[in-house]
């Protein structure tokens, strides 16, 4: 190994290792983007079953032009949008949001911590695996509502993360590849 790798953190190096794999596949040039299958290590989850969904109507597909909650509440929308992040290496904002929506839904106050504080783990702290991209007053208010964690220790940090990729990653995926194929 270099010098210069070697001073870099362990994650940087776990991320370098799986863009060079990502791309390895890429290089491959699957037909579609549900031929591209991404292989995981025992650290990570292992990954989804992909949910049976129907592909929408076309009016329902046009909606999400306009409305990432839209998008987000289709289970094919949701699938196509988390598919097209995949293929720009950057579904960590998603991941995040589906995370956050998971951690409402915990009932014990034990495995709610639990999950907190795997979420921050993963999003949240500095040089994270999958750290998103929230202004420091976020980052500091999050950390202050996890010392109790509760259904909301998230939320201002999901809102931003909900309204970033409203601005920016919903206006890439309606001019992607993924979502003009849908409806044409």
């Amino acid at each position: 190994m270099c010098k210069g790798l070697a001073a870099l953190p362990h994650s940087c190096l776990e991320r370098a290792k799986e863009i060079k794999i990502k791309l390895g596949i890429l290089l491959q040039k699957p037909d579609s983007a549900g031929d591209l299958v991404i292989p995981y290590n025992e650290k990570q989850e292992k990954p989804e079953k992909p949910a049976k969904v129907l592909k929408p109507p076309l009016d329902e597909a046009l909606q999400w032009r306009d409305s990432l909650d839209r998008l987000l509440q289709n289970n094919y929308g949701l699938a196509s949008f988390k598919s097209f992040l995949k293929s720009e290496f950057s579904e960590e904002n998603l991941e995040f949001w589906i995370a956050c929506e998971d951690y409402k839904k915990i009932q014990s106050p034990a495995k709610m911590a639990e999950k907190a504080k795997q979420i921050y783990e993963e999003f949240i702290q500095t040089e994270a695996p999958k750290e998103v991209n929230i202004d420091h007053f976020t980052k500091a208010l999050t950390v202050k509502n996890l010392v109790e964690p509760s259904r909301s220790s998230f939320d201002v940090a999901q809102k931003r993360i909900h309204a970033l990729m409203e601005k920016d990653s919903l206006p890439r995926f309606v001019r992607s590849e993924f979502y003009q194929e849908l409806v044409k």
